[in-house]
């Protein structure tokens, strides 16, 4: 097992290396590229990964605590039962990356792609989805109660099941989802009530 504490890298190339087992602690690395590297029960902590490429790296039993990855690339990208915890990951690209069994704990995940993934029976109470595209994705019995939706695209999203009570959900095109089965809460209701052109007395 590896261990980086308080390193810098920037543009340089991991790609294809073999960064098992490791710990990187306070680390930043900036435009690094680590095409196919191999992650696996990685470790890192209060780490930032800024304008990164980890298309088709193999991240799987990874563990993120506080860690940034902003503007990152994980197309194609293996995260199964990957663990984020409090991350900040602001402008990253999961297309077509393998998402299963992944764990999310709060942390900041606007303006990211997660487009057609699978996140059913997840718990992602407290998390921030500002403006995050989830079109097509699966959220069936996903627990997304307090977290923060707003302007969120959700459009043929798999709802069934999925707890939204205290969640907000401002600039969300409520009339376009199907929301059979969707727990909400009273805000909700008079959101939905309006998007359909309703005056609604609150009194």
């Amino acid at each position: 097992m590896y261990q980086y504490i308080d390193q810098t890298y920037e543009e340089v190339d991991f790609s294809s290396s073999d960064r098992r087992e490791g710990e990187l602690q306070h680390c930043t690395f900036t435009r690094c590229r680590f095409r196919g590297t191999s992650f696996e029960e990685i470790n890192t902590i209060g780490c930032r990964f800024i304008d990164c490429d980890f298309r088709g790296a193999l991240l799987n039993a990874s563990i993120h605590t506080e860690s940034a990855f902003m503007n990152c690339i994980f197309t194609s990208a293996n995260l199964f039962v990957a663990k984020f915890v409090g991350c900040k990951m602001t402008g990253s690209d999961f297309s077509g990356a393998q998402m299963d069994g992944i764990t999310l704990v709060k942390g900041d995940w606007s303006y990211t792609n997660l487009r057609n993934q699978h996140l059913a029976k997840q718990d992602l109470r407290g998390i921030r989805f500002h403006e995050t595209d989830l079109s097509g994705t699966s959220l069936e019995k996903a627990d997304m109660r307090e977290a923060d939706l707003t302007r969120a695209q959700l459009s043929r999203a798999k709802l069934s099941g999925a707890d939204f009570r205290g969640a907000i959900l401002d600039g969300v095109d409520l009339k376009s989802l199907d929301l059979k089965g969707a727990k909400m809460d009273a805000v909700h209701a008079v959101q939905l009530l309006r998007s359909f052109g309703a005056k609604v007395d609150e009194r």
